[in-house]
């Protein structure tokens, strides 16, 4: 696979601190420069920003994918086969509230890869999945 620039993504957060605690503490991700209104995180490389704003009153949407109601929208990031099982473990052992727990999607099929989703503290929805052939990861 060809070298990827790194994203930038900032995401709305209605508390701030129980945010940072969540991605600092629960997923491990390492923190950088931060205000009082806002805290970088290194997500896998990716500069993943949380912004505080108030809550709000839209309702969550899904999706059916595979036969699993997958929340709309949501963002996430494609590890390798090995990282994403140890990170799976990790969340399990942190008794991580899964929307749809990890599985293997598609298998047998062109594109299989692994999945979980997730929400943070906030509202918003997290999957992290994988692909045992990464050269599939756009096939059709």
């Amino acid at each position: 696979m060809e070298s990827l620039s790194p994203f930038h993504l900032a995401i709305p957060v209605d508390n701030l601190e129980v945010a940072r605690d969540f991605y600092n503490k629960t997923l491990n991700l390492k923190e950088g420069r931060s205000s009082e209104h806002w805290v970088d995180f290194n997500f896998f490389g990716h500069q993943l920003v949380i912004h505080y704003k108030p809550k709000s009153e839209l309702n969550n949407h899904h999706n059916t994918v595979d036969g699993k109601e997958v929340p709309v929208p949501h963002f996430g990031i494609i590890l390798e086969w090995d990282t994403w099982q140890s990170f799976a473990q990790m969340l399990s052992d942190k008794k991580i509230d899964f929307v749809i727990e990890p599985y293997i999607r598609f298998q047998g099929e062109v594109g299989e890869q692994a999945t979980m989703f997730f929400y943070d503290p906030c509202g918003n929805a997290l999957e992290f999945k994988s692909f045992k052939d990464p050269s599939q990861i756009f096939e059709k």
